[in-house]
Order: structure tokens, then C-alpha cells, then sequence
């Protein structure tokens, strides 16, 4: 809410909702709010704590919103109706009692330790939903992220911040291109070879929008000066990502991954690696770090000369998040569009083949692009690589848990 004084707007500290608390304590009705004496003790469930059975009637301890532990109360089930709430209590129970190899048959009475793991699993749910809601608050791509944890009791990372874009570190300069094409239509009309043929290099899409290059070709996208709009076909990586994504807690030890919602054709654009661009020496400091912790997020800009490093550590997107496979169904390109300077390209993934809806995103952490021409022997990926000096033979090996047929069992 904001009270309006001579025409200044001062925002509340408060959200709505708990506004809407004060008042029901307060036994207070509120127009403004929508408390009325009909709703007035109308009371919300912040998520159920126990459980118990007493002859035939359910009862459970309910935690209610806007109101301290000490203030729960048990309420028969019929009191209840939380529908969504009371069948998450039941499936979380349900998981639980099978890991710990229980008949999965609910008890009459939950032994402690049982109560307090729903309890934390209550308050992990609420965790990462706010971090799903403030995660596509921050987005500016199409595609919604949803976020799952099934496997253990781990909230959002503590130190990570959602980008849509490089974050340029010091004493680095995105130089904008100057101009643009001037096509009536860039795929079967261009100008002087469009955009991409200034450059001498070959248009990259397909009327779908699916890459047509091999795999060590840059790919050159109209810009922010070009003439074309924006259904423009030579538009592919800037528009974002478009798919529906899920980041979800891997049950074998792999951490965090992501997964599509959605099936992805081969060769369709997927997401950019995005991060904090910093030089050469900076990230040989960060991956000695790195290197000890057994983390993955650095990734060379390599393209004409190892100048700059992409940091998706702190900063970055979804692909944040995206695990290593041997057997990869993403690709990496360089990406040119209104930063035409060879030692900063984007990175952008490509979908190696058909990724059914359900299946995880995955990419080669040490990817070697064989080479098709001079472009293409300046493709190698090194993610993981990066700053980080001498042979890797004298470094930490990092076990690789793919699971694939053709693994290397080791990342690096």
C-alpha cells in the first residue's frame, strides 16, 4: 500500500498479505485490504507441521501465516481447506517413509524426527518458490523458469544473482557496432551478403530459425542498427531464451541441473552462457580458487585470442546451472551481434539433436570442435579451463558422473 500525501506516494515496508495479518490480529476490518466481518477470521495455512490419527478423525498441526510457532493448533482435517498443501504433506511423508525404508502406510503418529524433516521441507518448498518468482522477475527472456527439489532438503545457492546479459568487468569495453544491414528481406534478399557478409562469413539460419553451420563457424545476427525488425530470420540468439525451463536437484550427486518443459528441435537455439566478463589474469586468480573447490564456471573467450574469460560463478543465468555430459545434446557457437570484436563473443548453445520435454540439458565441459576450416581451429570450448595454469595433468581431476556409455571419468 502507499498513503498519499499532497500528490508524494510513500511506499509501505509491509507486503499486502501481511497487512492483511495485522488486521485479522488486530480483529480489525479493512475495505481498503478486503477484510471484512465476513472474512475477518478467515485464517491462511503457511504449511502443516505433524500429523496424528485418533481413532478415525486426522488431525493436523498447522503453522498459520503471519502468526509465531507457538501460535499452531491442531485442526481436524475436515477444518481444512488447504487441498494442495494437504496432498505435498502427504507425498513428502509418503517419499520420506520409503527413504527410510518404513512401510509406506502412514502412521497413526509421526516419531519427531519425522515432523521436523516435513517442517523443513515445508520451509525449503516456500524458499525455492520465492526464489522461482524472483527469478523470473529478473528475466527478460520468453521462456518461465520453474524450480524442484526432490531429492534433499537444499534451498537457492546462497551467492548467485540472475543476469540476461554479459556484466562487463573492469577495465573492459563493449565497443557497439557502428552499422547495420539495409535488407528488405535478410534471408532470400540480402544486401551485400546481409550482416553475415560483411563480414565474409555465411548466413546462419534456416527459415525455422534452426543453425545451419557447422559446428566452428561464427555466426553473425543483425544488430541494433540494421534496418530489419524484429521477425527479422538473422535474429535468433538476441531474442532469448524461448523455452520453458526447469532447474532441479539431481538425485545422483551431479548438484543442481536443468531440464527442458518443452521439446526442442535439433539445431534450435537454447541459451546463452552468460556471466561476468573479466581478462586472462583475473580468471588465472579465480580458477586457482576454483579449481580447489572442484567448481566449473569459468569459460574462455578464446575465439581469435585467450584475452578475456566468461565468470558464470556469482553472476550469470540459467546456465548457471547446466551439468557436463560426455555425450552432450548442446553446442557451442560464437556469436556476433552488436559487439563485433572477435576477442568478446557470445556463447550460445545449440541443441545437438531432437531433447524431448522431461530430458536434462547437458554440454561437453571440455568441448573440441573438429576443425572445418582456419575459423573453426579457433572453436575449443576449455570451460573449466580457464586462467588456469600448466599442464592439467598436475591439477585436481575432477570425477565426471554422466552416467554415459561414452564417458571419460574425468571431467578434465
Amino acid at each position: 500500500m502507499a498513503e498519499n500525501l499532497k500528490g508524494c506516494n510513500v511506499c509501505c515496508k509491509s507486503s499486502w498479505n501481511q497487512l492483511q495479518d495485522l488486521c485479522r490480529l488486530a480483529k480489525l476490518s479493512c475495505p481498503a485490504l478486503g477484510i471484512s466481518k465476513r472474512n475477518l477470521c478467515d485464517f491462511e495455512v503457511e504449511y502443516l507441521c505433524d500429523y496424528k490419527k485418533i481413532r478415525e478423525q486426522e488431525y493436523y498441526l498447522v503453522k498459520w501465516r503471519g502468526y509465531p510457532d507457538s501460535e499452531s493448533t491442531w485442526e481436524p482435517r475436515q477444518n481444512l481447506k488447504c487441498v494442495r498443501i494437504l496432498k505435498q504433506f502427504h507425498k513428502d511423508l509418503e517419499r520420506e517413509l520409503l527413504r527410510r525404508h518404513h512401510r509406506s502406510k502412514t502412521p497413526r503418529h509421526l516419531d519427531p524426527s519425522l515432523a521436523n524433516y516435513l517442517v523443513q521441507k515445508a520451509k525449503q518448498r516456500r524458499a525455492l518458490r520465492r526464489w522461482e518468482k524472483e527469478l523470473n522477475a529478473k528475466r527478460s527472456h520468453l521462456g518461465r523458469i520453474t524450480v524442484e527439489n526432490e531429492v534433499d532438503l537444499d534451498g537457492p545457492p546462497r551467492a548467485f544473482v540472475y543476469i540476461n546479459e554479459y556484466r562487463v568487468g573492469e577495465g573492459i569495453t563493449l565497443n557497439q557496432v557502428a552499422v547495420g544491414c539495409e535488407c528488405q528481406d535478410c534471408l532470400w534478399a540480402p544486401t551485400g551478403g546481409c550482416c553475415p557478409g560483411a563480414s565474409l562469413h555465411k548466413f546462419a539460419y534456416n527459415d525455422q530459425g534452426q543453425v545451419r553451420l557447422r559446428a566452428g563457424l561464427p555466426i553473425y545476427e543483425c544488430n541494433s542498427r540494421c534496418r530489419c525488425g524484429y521477425d527479422c530470420p538473422n535474429r535468433v540468439v538476441q531474442k532469448g531464451i524461448r523455452y520453458d525451463l526447469c532447474i532441479f536437484r539431481t538425485d545422483d550427486g551431479r548438484g543442481w541441473g536443468v531440464r527442458t518443459l518443452e521439446k526442442i528441435r535439433k539445431n534450435s537455439f537454447v541459451m546463452e552462457y552468460v556471466g561476468e566478463i573479466i581478462t586472462s589474469e583475473e580468471a588465472e586468480r579465480r580458477g586457482q580458487i576454483y579449481d580447489r573447490q572442484g567448481a566449473t564456471y569459468l569459460f574462455d573467450l578464446d575465439y581469435v585470442e585467450d584475452v578475456y574469460t566468461v565468470d558464470a560463478a556469482y553472476y550469470g543465468n540459467i546456465s548457471h546451472f547446466v551439468n557436463h555430459s560426455c555425450d552432450p545434446n548442446l553446442q557451442v557457437y560464437n556469436v556476433f551481434i552488436d559487439n563485433l570484436d572477435e576477442r568478446l563473443p557470445r556463447i550460445a548453445f545449440f541443441a545437438t539433436r531432437t531433447i524431448r520435454a522431461g530430458e536434462e540439458l547437458t554440454f561437453d565441459y571440455n568441448m573440441q570442435v573438429d576443425p572445418v576450416d582456419m575459423e573453426s581451429t579457433r572453436m575449443d570450448s576449455n570451460f573449466g579451463l580457464a586462467g588456469l595454469p600448466g599442464s592439467p595433468k598436475k591439477r585436481v581431476r575432477i570425477e565426471c558422473k554422466c552416467g554415459t556409455e561414452s564417458c571419460r571419468k574425468y571431467l578434465f
